[in-house]
C-alpha cells in the first residue's frame, strides 16, 4: 500500500502560500514548476494580446462592439487618430453583420459607391482602383466587388469558378490607413448565401464611351451579388474624346459629378428596366456604375503616366495580402534555388504576353512575326540592367521570365538564355485557379527592374509597382509587326 508523504500535510498547514518544499518532496516540486510555467504562459499571452491591441487599435474596437462594453478604454492614440481609427473600421460603415438585402445594412447617414468588373483580372484590379479613387473624390464609401474568373482563365487554367475577394489579394486594412478612407466589400454588406434579389438603379457608362454595343457593360458581378439593375445611360460628355471611336476614356470628374444631386437630376433619362421589368432612376445612396475601367483624369492609358491620380492616390498603396506575400516568397525562393535562410538577391522580372494578343496582330502578319522575339526582350533586359548598375551600383545576375505562353519550345529557348522560370506545374492543384497569376504578379513586383509587353495591363501594373515600391527602371517591348521593337 502506498504510504502518504510524511511532509505534505505539515508543510501545507504551516505554509499555505506554497513555500519551497523540502528536498524529498518530489510531488510539491513538480506542482510548483507547473504553477510557475502556467503563470509564465498566461502572462505571455496577456502581453501578446496587449501588444497586438496597441499595434492594431481596431482590435479593441471590435472587442468593445462584440462584448457590448460602452465604458472607457485606455487609449494611447491622439483624439484625431482615434477618430480616424473608428472611421476606417468596416463596422462604422454598415449597421452590422451582412444582411439578406443590402439595403438593410446601409447606414442612413452614409453614402456609398460601387461598380463591377468584366475585363480579366488585371483590368478588374484597375477598375477597382478607379472605383476607390471615385469614392475618395465623391466622399463616398467604396463597396468593392469580388473578382470573378474570366473566360480566358476558365479556358486555360481550369474550371474553378471560385470568386476571389479583394481582401484575399490585397492588404485592405493597410490600404484604408494609407489613404485614410473607409472601404468595405460586398461580402461585408450583403450575405453571400442570401437568396434575396435586390433592385437598384445604376449608371450605364459603357454605352456612352464606345459606339458598337448599345447596352450596358455585361458583367457577372451583379449576378453574383444577386442584384437586378435598371440602367440609366450617362450623358455623352463623360467621354474624354468626343465622337472618337478609338478612345474609350471617360472623365473621373464627369462620373463623379453624377454622384451629386445637381448633375444627377439634370441628366436623368428614361432608364432600362430590369429583367423583372422594374424601372429605377440611379440610386442616390448606393451610386453605381456598370464599368469604370476606362476612367481617367486626362487621357487614355493614363495609368502608365507618372501623374496618374488613381495610381498615386490608391494603386501604389494596394500592397499584397499576407497569403499572397507568403506564397509568392516561397515560389520566388524556389525559382532562384534559395533556402529559407538566404537573402533574396536582386533580379529582373520579364513578362511576355502572348495567347489572346494574337487577335491584335496587324492584318496579314503571322503570329511568329507579330510577337516580339526573345532577342528583343534580351536587349531590353540589358538596358534596365545597365540602368540599375548606373543608378544604384548593383550588378543584377538573375532574370525571371513570366508568360502565358504554352509552347514548350519557346520555354526551352528561355531556359537556354540562362533565365529562370517559375514552376507552376502544380500551382492550380495546390492553391486554386487564381494563384499562378497572383504569384507571378507578386514576383514581378519584387524585381529590381522590369521588362514587360506593350499594351498589357499585367505589364503596366507590374511596371508601376516596381517603380513605386522598388524605385526600379521599367520598359515595355513593342510588338504587332516585324521589328516593332527597334530598340529606340
Amino acid at each position: 500500500m502506498l504510504r502518504p508523504n510524511p511532509h505534505f500535510e505539515e508543510e501545507y498547514l504551516e505554509d499555505s502560500d506554497w513555500s519551497p518544499a523540502p528536498r524529498g518532496s518530489d510531488f510539491q516540486a513538480v506542482a510548483r514548476r507547473r504553477l510557475v510555467w502556467t503563470a509564465r504562459i498566461t502572462l505571455a499571452v496577456i502581453a501578446f494580446i496587449t501588444m497586438f491591441a496597441i499595434w492594431n487599435p481596431q482590435f479593441t474596437d471590435r472587442l468593445r462592439v462584440q462584448s457590448g462594453w460602452v465604458g472607457p478604454i485606455r487609449d494611447l492614440q491622439t483624439p484625431e487618430q482615434r477618430q480616424l481609427t473608428i472611421k476606417l473600421d468596416p463596422l462604422s460603415s454598415v449597421n452590422g453583420l451582412p444582411t439578406d438585402s443590402f439595403r438593410d445594412n446601409l447606414r442612413p447617414e452614409t453614402q456609398y459607391i460601387t461598380s463591377w468588373g468584366s475585363g480579366g483580372w488585371s483590368n478588374d484590379v484597375i477598375g477597382t482602383m478607379n472605383l476607390i479613387y471615385l469614392g475618395i473624390i465623391t466622399d463616398r464609401v467604396p463597396v468593392l466587388p469580388v473578382f470573378l474568373p474570366s473566360y480566358f482563365m476558365l479556358n486555360n487554367l481550369g474550371n474553378d469558378h471560385s470568386p476571389l475577394p479583394f481582401s484575399d489579394i490585397f492588404d485592405l486594412p493597410r490600404l484604408r490607413r494609407a489613404i485614410k478612407t473607409p472601404i468595405v466589400e460586398w461580402q461585408d454588406v450583403k450575405a453571400q448565401d442570401s437568396m434575396v434579389r435586390d433592385d437598384i438603379g445604376c449608371w450605364n457608362v459603357w454605352e456612352s464611351i464606345q459606339y458598337h454595343d448599345k447596352n450596358p457593360r455585361k458583367s457577372f458581378g451583379p449576378w453574383y451579388s444577386k442584384l437586378e439593375i435598371s440602367y440609366t445611360k450617362t450623358p455623352e460628355w463623360v467621354k474624354i474624346k468626343k465622337n472618337f471611336e478609338h478612345d474609350r476614356s471617360c472623365s473621373f470628374w464627369a462620373l463623379a459629378s453624377l454622384a451629386f444631386p445637381s448633375a444627377r437630376n439634370k441628366n436623368l433619362v428614361p432608364p432600362l428596366p430590369t429583367k423583372q421589368n422594374v424601372t429605377l432612376a440611379p440610386d442616390e445612396q448606393m451610386v453605381c456604375y456598370d464599368f469604370v475601367y476606362y476612367a481617367a483624369a486626362h487621357q487614355s492609358d493614363e495609368l502608365e503616366q507618372d501623374y496618374s491620380p488613381a495610381w498615386r492616390s490608391v494603386g501604389q498603396h494596394m500592397h499584397w495580402a499576407t497569403r499572397v506575400e507568403r506564397l509568392g516568397t516561397e515560389y520566388l525562393r524556389q525559382t532562384l534555388s534559395l533556402d529559407e535562410t538566404e537573402p533574396i538577391p536582386p533580379f529582373i522580372a520579364v513578362h511576355a504576353r502572348h495567347n489572346d494578343f494574337q487577335d491584335w496582330c496587324e492584318e496579314g502578319v503571322p503570329v511568329e512575326d507579330c510577337f516580339a522575339p526573345l532577342s528583343a526582350f534580351q536587349s531590353r533586359v540589358q538596358a534596365v540592367r545597365d540602368e540599375v548598375r548606373q543608378r544604384k551600383g548593383i550588378e543584377v545576375e538573375h532574370i525571371i521570365m513570366t508568360s502565358d505562353e504554352t509552347n514548350h519550345t519557346w520555354w526551352r529557348d528561355v531556359e537556354d538564355l540562362g533565365w529562370r522560370i517559375v514552376d507552376h506545374s502544380r500551382t492550380t492543384e495546390l492553391h486554386g485557379l487564381w494563384y499562378s497569376i497572383l504569384i507571378d504578379a507578386f514576383i514581378q513586383s519584387r524585381a529590381s527592374a522590369f521588362v514587360g509587353t506593350a499594351r498589357s495591363t499585367v505589364s503596366t501594373l507590374a511596371s508601376r509597382r516596381v517603380q513605386s515600391w522598388q524605385d526600379g527602371p521599367t520598359i515595355e517591348v513593342k510588338w504587332g509587326k516585324p521589328n516593332a521593337d527597334s530598340g529606340d
